[in-house]
This record gives structure tokens, sequence and C-alpha cells, in this order.
């Protein structure tokens, strides 16, 4: 499984992005996803993190009622939905799954 993020980019306090997670190979449904980020000088930390069939989700206090991880096991594609961002979530977002990281990609939160 190797994966591949997309949908960052540069947006105001206040709004929305949803993040893409497409997994490459096979054996996506065998395992659960993580998304994680970094912002500069800081160590990465995890976000959000969804089991192998949606079940169950866990979410880190500080994105807990703004952020929504999501599946699509037939798509082979996890989702990150993103509201009400704050300066503070700007940081390069990767996603994890089966052992494998992606490149990342990039979230800037700033008026």
């Amino acid at each position: 499984v190797q994966p591949v993020e997309s949908g960052g980019g540069l947006v105001q306090p206040g709004g929305s992005l949803r993040l893409s997670c497409v997994a490459s190979g096979s054996g996506f449904t065998g395992y659960g996803i993580s998304w994680h980020r970094q912002a500069p000088g800081k160590a990465r930390e995890l976000v959000a993190a969804i089991s192998r069939v949606g079940g169950t989700t866990h979410y880190s206090d500080s994105v807990k009622g703004r952020f929504t991880i999501s599946r699509n096991n037939a798509k082979n594609t996890a989702y990150l939905q993103m509201n009400n961002l704050k300066p503070e979530d700007t940081g390069l977002y990767t996603c994890q799954s089966g052992g494998s990281w992606g490149q990342g990609t990039q979230v800037t939160v700033s008026s």
C-alpha cells in the first residue's frame, strides 16, 4: 500500500478543506488509516485515525469537532474533512496506511 495525498492549499481562518489519501497497491481494506501533521519546528502529531472498515475513529483533542475522517474502501481512498480551520492547523499533512507514508500535502491557514 502506497498512499498519495492531495487537497491541501491556502485557506483563510474559518475556512474548510478536504484532503484525500489514495492508496495504490493491494490490501487497502486490511489496514487502518491515520492522518498526521507536522508544523515547522514541531514534531509530527497524530490528527485522526480510522479503522479498517471505518467503524471506529479517533481524533486529537485539538481537532475534535472540526475534522472528520472517513474512508471509501471501494475507491481505496481516505478523506480528512477539515472545517473551521485555524492558523495553528497549518502544517504538512501526511497519510499513513499499512506502515507506508505518503509525501504529504501542505495546508496553510492564514489571512
